[in-house]
C-alpha cells in the first residue's frame, strides 16, 4: 500500500512539473515528400488533383492538445493552391468522429498558396490529440495540380473525391491511392522535455511489405514501447521519415532524393528533434552494378563516409545519433538487376562492422542480428521474411522494434 501511494505521489509530482515547463513543439508523425515519377514510370495514373479533395489518415505517436499540420510543395514545378484543409479524429474508413471536424487556418487564411519548392505551416489549433491516435487530415485542390510533395507507399489508404468534401463525415464512392500526398507532417505542443526521435531509412524504415493500415512499421513499434513507459519522465515522439529505395548517395525515380540531400529537411528541420536513428545503406549496396551507372557503384567506404557525414551534421545541431545495422539480403534478386551477391554482401558486413565498433554514433541497435537467420547468417530468420528476401514482415519489423535498447535514448 505504502509503495502504491508512493508511486501515485510521484506520478502526480510529474505530472505537475510537466505543467509548469515550458511547451514547445514535437512532431508527433512525419513522412518524407519525393518528387513525381515521371509518366513512363507510373504503375498507375499520374497523381494530379483538379476540383478534388483528399482525405490522409496518419496514426500520431504521442498526443497534446494543440496541433499544427505541414503541407509540401517541395518537389513542385509551380505554386500549388488549397482551398480548404480539415482535421478531424478518426472513426473508421475515411469517416471522421462526430464533433471532431475543425478547418485549418494558414496566417489566418482559410486557403492557402503554396510556393514551388515550399512548406505551409497551419495555425496552431485547439484538438485533443489521443497518444497512438488516428487522425484524418483532408485537403481540397480547387484548381488543376501535380501532387509535388508526394510519399509514394504509406503503407495506408487514402480517398480521393470530386468537390470540396473537406468537412464531410464520411466519403460516396471514393477513389483510393496508397499514398500521402502534399501532407507532411503533424506537431503538437508538448513539454519541453519532450523530444522527436527521427528515423531516416530505406523502405525497411518505411514499412515496406507490412500489413496495410495495420502500423506495424518498425518505428512505430518503437513509439508503441516509449508511449508504455508510464514513469519516464522524458518522452519522446517517434518521426517516420524512411523512403523506399533511398540510397545515402545517390537518388532518382520514387526513391526520392538521396539521405545526404534531404538530411536537412527531412532530420534537421523537424521540430524538437533530438535524436535521429540512421538506417541506410543497403539500396547503396544492392543497386551498385548493371544497370546503374558505374558512377554509382558503392564501396564499404562510400557508404561509411556519407553516414560520417550525416552523424556529423546531426551533431552540429545538438542531436545525438544512433547507427542501425543494415539487415540480411541474400536470395533478394530483382529482374533488372543482381541485387545480391556474396561480394556486395561482404561490402554490409564491413559497413556493419563499423557501425558495431566504430564508435562514430553515440548509440546503436543491431538490426541485423534481431532478425538474421543463425544458421545462415547472411540470409533473415525465415520468420521474419515477407517473402523477398530483403524486407520483413510484421513479425520482423515487431523484432526489430523490440531490440531497441530505449537506454539509448535519455
Amino acid at each position: 500500500m505504502k509503495f502504491t501511494r508512493t508511486i501515485f505521489l510521484l506520478m502526480a509530482l510529474a505530472e505537475a512539473l510537466a505543467a509548469a515547463e515550458p511547451m514547445h513543439w514535437v512532431g508527433t508523425w512525419g513522412a518524407a515528400p519525393s518528387p513525381q515519377l515521371a509518366p513512363e514510370q507510373m504503375r498507375t495514373r499520374k497523381l494530379e488533383f483538379s476540383n478534388q479533395t483528399v482525405r490522409e489518415v496518419v496514426h500520431v505517436s504521442i498526443g497534446g492538445d494543440t496541433v499544427r499540420v505541414r503541407l509540401s510543395n517541395a518537389f513542385g514545378g509551380e505554386a500549388v493552391e488549397i482551398g480548404a484543409a480539415h482535421i478531424a479524429l478518426r472513426k473508421a474508413g475515411a469517416e471522421i468522429v462526430s464533433g471532431t471536424d475543425h478547418a485549418l487556418t494558414f496566417s489566418g487564411r482559410a486557403a492557402v498558396r503554396i510556393p514551388a519548392g515550399a512548406v505551409a505551416l497551419s495555425d496552431p489549433l485547439k484538438l485533443t490529440v489521443p497518444a497512438a491516435g488516428d487522425l484524418v487530415i483532408s485537403i481540397f485542390v480547387p484548381g488543376t495540380a501535380l501532387a509535388g510533395g508526394i510519399h509514394y507507399q504509406s503503407q495506408q489508404t487514402s480517398w480521393i473525391v470530386s468537390g470540396d468534401k473537406t468537412s464531410a463525415a464520411s466519403l460516396d464512392s471514393p477513389a483510393t491511392i496508397q499514398s500521402w500526398v502534399f501532407l507532411t507532417g503533424v506537431d503538437v505542443l508538448a513539454p519541453q522535455s519532450t523530444g522527436t526521435i527521427v528515423t531516416i531509412g530505406d523502405s525497411i524504415t518505411d514499412g515496406a511489405r507490412s500489413s496495410m493500415d495495420a502500423n506495424h512499421r518498425w518505428p512505430n513499434g518503437l513509439a508503441e514501447r516509449l508511449l508504455a513507459q508510464k514513469m519516464q519522465t522524458t518522452r519522446f515522439s517517434v518521426v517516420d521519415m524512411g523512403i523506399g529505395a533511398n540510397r545515402i548517395l545517390n537518388g532518382g525515380g520514387s526513391a526520392g532524393i538521396p539521405a545526404l540531400a534531404r538530411f536537412d529537411e527531412d532530420v534537421l528541420a523537424e521540430p524538437g528533434v533530438k535524436y535521429v536513428i540512421i538506417l541506410e545503406g543497403i539500396n547503396d549496396i544492392g543497386h551498385s552494378g548493371p544497370p546503374s551507372p558505374p558512377s554509382e557503384n558503392a564501396t564499404a567506404e562510400d557508404i561509411i563516409a556519407g553516414l560520417k557525414q550525416m552523424i556529423e551534421r546531426a551533431h552540429e545541431h545538438g542531436i545525438k545519433v544512433i547507427g542501425a545495422t543494415l539487415t540480411p539480403f541474400e536470395g533478394e534478386a530483382q529482374s533488372s538487376r543482381q541485387y545480391y551477391t556474396p561480394e556486395k554482401s561482404k561490402i554490409r558486413d564491413a559497413v556493419n562492422e563499423w557501425i558495431r565498433t566504430g564508435k562514430a554514433y553515440d548509440g546503436t541497435i543491431d538490426f541485423d542480428k534481431a532478425v538474421r537467420n543463425p544458421q545462415s547468417p547472411n540470409k533473415m530468420l525465415p520468420t521474419f521474411d515477407s517473402g523477398d528476401q530483403l524486407h520483413p514482415n510484421d513479425a520482423g519489423y515487431k523484432a526489430m522494434a523490440d531490440a531497441i535498447d530505449l537506454n539509448l535514448f535519455k
